[in-house]
């Protein structure tokens, strides 16, 4: 809840130029008031998953609110950290907590947290099963919370996280109604070598991993209302992976929306008006199929 701020300062003594603008002295008036509630949940498998959530601003516990879940979920990071803007949302036009919306994300095994060793090893040749599993089975015990509306569950994320929110549609279609995926690995086999062989072996060894986690697998069952964003020019998680997914989904007659952003990268940022045009989009697919507000 304390936003970065700078203050120049005498070499000499370490002292703040001014009293004005000394970080100590002004410390009350910079930090704001904390929004994000940092909780745990243990699932039927009783593992203990870290979350942050945010509530709608006027919340009522006697109402039931949509939830988004924001995810990454793969072991080369972590999405719940105590840090300021943790919660922000950046692909959102507006404000998700005023808008009423339950703003929601959960660490699963494998991700970089401080939960030891086999926390850590157990996503080893398991990505895109471990940390789905994980994650259905907090979202599962989240539905059971009072003020949550289980008609409306949205889950999303941008590159592993954009792989795990297909993963999430597809083999969860009961509980993930709503889902947008920018950047994913559809198939795992066109990943780069340092990152799978790193965390999934060798597919000369056990190619059934590779297979089981990658969404494309399980294209065949989604139900729910999913919008699929991919750059053309992505030099990291290769423009193919669209396609292969596209062609799974056309193959069942599974109908989904699809934007292509011509030769944007990864981070899909590059091109005039890219950034407005991607969150507006963002937002109107999320409130027509989630829509915000308590019941």
């Amino acid at each position: 809840y304390t936003p970065s701020t700078k203050e120049f300062i005498s070499v000499a003594n370490h002292k703040p130029l001014s009293e004005e603008e000394s970080i100590v002295l002004n410390l009350k008036k910079i930090e704001e008031k904390p929004t994000t509630e940092f909780f745990t949940i243990t699932t039927a498998d009783n593992v203990e998953m870290d979350g942050w959530m945010v509530k709608p601003t006027n919340f009522d516990p006697n109402k039931k609110y949509p939830v988004v879940f924001y995810l990454y979920s793969e072991p080369a990071g972590t999405t719940v950290n105590d840090r300021y803007g943790v919660s922000e949302n950046r692909l959102y036009s507006g404000d998700m907590a005023e808008d009423g919306y339950i703003y929601i994300s959960l660490d699963n095994r494998g991700t970089p947290a401080p939960k030891g060793r086999a926390w850590r090893k157990s996503i080893y040749r398991k990505i895109g099963v471990v940390n789905i599993n994980d994650q259905a089975m907090a979202a599962k015990e989240i539905l059971k919370w009072g003020f949550v509306d289980p008609e409306r569950i949205a889950v999303w994320g941008h590159s592993g996280g954009g792989s795990a929110t297909l993963n999430l549609m597809f083999r969860y279609p009961e509980i993930y109604k709503t889902g947008i995926s920018l950047s994913a690995v559809a198939n795992q086999l066109t990943y780069d070598n340092i990152y799978q062989e790193r965390y999934m072996g060798l597919p000369q060894e056990n190619l059934e991993d590779f297979v089981n986690g990658s969404p494309m697998t399980y294209a065949k069952n989604l139900e729910g209302n999913l919008l699929y964003i991919h750059g053309t020019g992505d030099d990291n998680v290769h423009y193919q992976n669209a396609e292969i997914l596209i062609n799974e989904l056309v193959k069942y007659n599974k109908q989904f929306q699809f934007m292509a952003y011509p030769n944007r990268t990864h981070g899909i940022r590059e091109g005039e008006g890219t950034t407005k045009h991607l969150r507006t989009l963002y937002t109107n697919f999320l409130k027509t199929y989630c829509p915000p507000g308590g019941k």
